[in-house]
């Protein structure tokens, strides 16, 4: 809690059980305002290096105790974390600029429920065996953790990815140095608060906050973090696989997309348009499987358009403490510039602009002229190869365009360097596997959106990453397996 309207809230980095004061910090904002928040440690080597050290310390002890010990702890953390979920939603709604509805519905819970999730999942995973009666063997298989996991986190959905990769990664035994970003650290100090009640040895999870070109680098770079895992831009990326190349670390990485929307002429509107706003605009766009292409095709294209953008004018954007706004802020003046130029690009290409940003008058509450918003934003009559239908934007902007052909519309989705998710709208079985199939994505929703199971894969192709992560997937990237042959 805040002393005085003057005092931020000073983030600390959390190493071996304790929290530890930084020699320098680095301004965090509140995005519906403009204004300092808190102050984030600027950790460096130094940093990494105390947390490297304190989690290969706590590998033996941890990766010794039973998957069902681990999963015991993994409950215990997600009932705190459940008891306090109103003040981690107001803090994430705060620190990210996400609606506070959002926060309590979504981000929250799914942080809960990943420790569940693993906490259950760690106790069913069998290895494999096989005999050679002629030759008289027997092999099986033995997996074990890996050793001290680097996890680096984004901004978007800041407490929800991190204990994405945290809750795999200890119930499968191994200890953790996780770096969140810098931009929003709020919630991930605040959930190492509750790690020693829960029953977390010492050392198992540390937090390092910070920059990527500083403590993410001095993380990747570590000879003694044998595994990295990355959700964030295919810039990272690169320069993370370029610095761990060296120690040919394994790499799980999270990348961007470009995701298209495949609405066909037997679509069911009444279902499909609630849902391609949400995939288009939920969490500002801020979500790697937002829709950022719409393809329609002709014969309900103007049909479409019309509706779908009176519908998109009634989401109400302001302060996300709100419970009944839609849209929050973007995460900073420089992401919401960002957004903005390509709004204007797209107008200088001769695109239309139909609601939205330069379109629409915004009219915020007093208290958040300086924030960081902007309107839901829809763009038609732009061409495939504009950097509006190639790049991901992150933002609450989608474009529309029309296609006649089913060959036609999956040549189109399929011409970007992305492939993560993609949407299908057609009540037609047999169409919806053709297209399914022959999309280059590592996700594809038929008539609805982000739904999850989490023990099915989730990752993307092409430029959009490299793994998978699920049930069997991330138990499988946080273990180590050795086959042994015994004859007798």
């Amino acid at each position: 809690t805040m002393a005085c309207s003057e005092a931020f809230l000073v983030l600390e980095n959390f190493i071996a059980g304790k929290f530890v004061p930084c020699s320098s910090y680095i301004d965090s904002y509140d995005p519906s305002t403009g204004d300092v928040y808190c102050k984030v440690p600027d950790s460096g080597k130094e940093e990494v290096e105390a947390a490297v050290k304190a989690a290969k310390a706590a590998f033996p002890i941890w990766s010794s105790r039973s998957p069902l010990e681990r999963s015991q702890i993994l409950n215990k953390l997600a009932d705190l974390i459940e008891h306090d979920l109103e003040a981690f939603a107001q803090a994430e709604s705060k620190d990210q600029g996400k609606t506070i509805t959002f926060a309590r519905t979504v981000d929250i819970p799914r942080a809960v429920y990943n420790f569940r999730f693993f906490a259950s999942s760690i106790l069913h995973h069998t290895t494999e065996c096989t005999e050679m009666a002629t030759m008289g063997c027997v092999h099986y298989t033995s997996r074990t953790p890996v050793g001290v996991a680097g996890l680096i986190s984004p901004w978007n959905l800041p407490l929800y990815l991190l204990t994405w990769k945290i809750a795999p990664a200890i119930a499968c035994g191994n200890t953790v140095v996780a770096k969140p970003s810098e931009m929003t650290s709020v919630t991930a100090w605040m959930m190492c608060k509750l790690l020693e009640k829960a029953g977390v040895p010492h050392g198992v999870v540390n937090m390092v906050f910070g920059t990527g070109a500083r403590a993410g680098e001095a993380l990747v770079c570590h000879p003694d973090v044998p595994l990295i895992s990355f959700t964030g831009s295919t810039l990272t990326a690169q320069r993370i696989t370029e610095k761990s190349a060296p120690y040919c670390k394994r790499l799980s990485l999270e990348l961007g997309g470009k995701n298209p929307a495949i609405i066909f002429d037997d679509a069911d509107l009444s279902q499909c348009i609630p849902t391609t706003l949400r995939s288009s605009f939920a969490n500002q766009g801020e979500i790697c499987l937002c829709t950022s292409r719409i393809f329609v095709q002709r014969g309900i294209y103007s049909e479409f358009l019309k509706k779908f953008v009176a519908e998109a004018k009634k989401w109400k954007v302001g302060n996300p403490s709100d419970p009944t706004v839609d849209v929050g802020a973007l995460i900073s003046k420089e992401h919401l510039e960002k957004v903005r130029s390509y709004v204007k690009k797209a107008k200088a290409e001769g695109a239309k602009v139909l609601c939205g940003e330069g379109v629409d008058s915004l009219a915020l509450p007093t208290g958040n002229q300086k924030g960081y918003f902007i309107l839901p934003t829809i763009i038609a009559e732009i061409k495939d190869k504009s950097c509006c239908m190639q790049e991901e934007i992150f933002g609450p902007v989608t474009c529309v365009v029309v296609f006649d052909t089913e060959e036609e519309v999956i040549e189109r989705a399929n011409s970007v360097k992305y492939g993560l998710a993609a949407t299908v709208w057609s009540s037609n079985v047999g169409r919806v596997h053709r297209v399914a199939r022959r999309l280059q994505s590592g996700l594809v929703w038929t008539n609805c959106w982000l739904i999850r199971d989490l023990n099915l894969p989730f990752g993307g192709m092409k430029a959009s990453g490299i793994g998978r992560e699920g049930a069997k997937d991330s138990y499988e990237f946080f273990t180590e397996v050795k086959t042994i042959t015994i004859k007798h």
